[in-house]
């Protein structure tokens, strides 16, 4: 299952969102091929930007576009002349009013898509695919991350048969729901050839408590079930137990209160 089913298909809903957040069954198909052509859009005219993805949000005749990117100010550009730009072209192309939110990545290097198309971009300079895998992944590490995985696939180094070659630093849990794996793809355009570069990063498992927090919880269990009885105590409560027992009459008949 991990080599035949996307990475993000299976944790949507549960540790991932989905990128396109709207709900129409009668305009689904226009509007799925809407979405393609703003990705399209954005992608083409920030080609440089380090664009990783981007999220579309519609509430009646509003469009809402959030552009994750490393260098906003790229997207931004002069005085916000290019994204006033990019806004004009998708209000012409939807006509929608049209909003576009422009988020910063913090840490482009736990992004797998940037990741991937920086390895491209390396594969189209014509540097060693290994060593661009390997620098790559020594970042990725560096930064904090669990595990990656690089694989490249194509003609490598200019060879005439196509291979695929893959390396991995860490853990990469691709079964494990609760593990955030980023999956990223992207695609070198060189002389050979097209070579494809796909990229795992193991960021964190959710869901799993720290030791500071099994301690505060069972300090709360302890504070619930309530302080323990001390031997001494315990004993005198038994025998005071044992004492009413006996003034009481046997037979299950009630003592005569006249007599």
């Amino acid at each position: 299952m991990g080599n035949k089913i996307h990475p993000n298909s299976v944790r949507l809903g549960y540790i991932h969102d989905w990128e396109s957040r709207w709900f129409s069954l009668r305009d689904m198909p226009a509007l799925i091929g809407e979405d393609f052509k703003i990705r399209s859009l954005v992608k083409n005219t920030f080609r440089m930007a380090a664009v990783s993805w981007v999220g579309i949000e519609r509430a009646g005749s509003y469009l809402r576009v959030n552009i994750h990117t490393a260098r906003p100010g790229v997207v931004i550009g002069k005085k916000g002349a290019d994204i006033e730009a990019l806004r004009t072209q998708i209000e012409n192309l939807t006509g929608r009013k049209t909003f576009i939110n422009v988020m910063e990545i913090k840490d482009p290097e736990l992004d797998a898509r940037l990741v991937a198309e920086a390895i491209a971009l390396q594969l189209e300079k014509r540097i060693a695919h290994r060593r661009a895998m390997r620098r790559a992944m020594e970042r990725t590490m560096q930064a904090g991350a669990l595990g990656i995985k690089v694989m490249v696939g194509g003609r490598l180094n200019g060879a005439e048969i196509a291979r695929r070659e893959w390396l991995r630093e860490g853990r990469v849990p691709l079964h494990t729901y609760c593990a955030d794996v980023d999956y990223g793809l992207a695609e070198a355009f060189t002389t050979a050839g097209l070579i494809g570069v796909k990229v795992w990063i193991f960021k964190k498992q959710l869901f799993v408590k720290s030791p500071k927090e099994l301690l505060l919880q069972a300090r709360k269990e302890a504070a619930a079930a309530g302080p323990a009885i001390p031997a001494p105590e315990a004993a005198s409560v038994a025998s005071a137990a044992a004492a009413e027992s006996d003034e009481k009459p046997k037979g299950g008949a009630s003592p005569d209160v006249n007599a």
